[in-house]
């Protein structure tokens, strides 16, 4: 069984302020539009990860998503990444961890929601 990098929200508050991840929100557009976005995280719901997180995919040649820097994803409460996370892991993407909690905690701590 694959081992699931899990960190907390300021964790990733603080890679994001350096620069150092590509945050993704795995959420659906409709949860988005209820609970307001996390400002600069990308948006490729849970259903779309192992395309759009495939190194060919036109995510990654748009430079949206950085190859280089690890990639952090969340969804309301935590489940839904933490499966994600395992499931890509399994399929052999490293470099990805999710956040406890999600946007739960997120909406708790430095990230501004918009």
């Amino acid at each position: 069984m694959s081992d699931i990098k899990t960190i907390n929200a300021d964790e990733a508050y603080q890679m994001v302020k350096e620069n150092k991840c590509n945050l993704i929100d795995i959420r659906e557009l409709n949860e988005l539009e209820i609970t307001g976005k996390v400002e600069g995280a990308n948006h490729i719901p849970m259903g779309n990860l192992e395309v759009l997180l495939d190194p060919n995919s036109d995510v990654y040649k748009n430079g949206q998503i950085d190859k280089d820097k690890e990639v952090v994803l969340f969804c309301a409460g935590g489940i839904r990444s933490e499966m994600s996370v395992k499931s890509l892991t399994e399929k052999g993407f490293k470099n990805i961890s999710h956040i406890d909690g999600g946007f739960g905690s997120i909406s708790n701590s430095g990230f501004k929601i918009v």
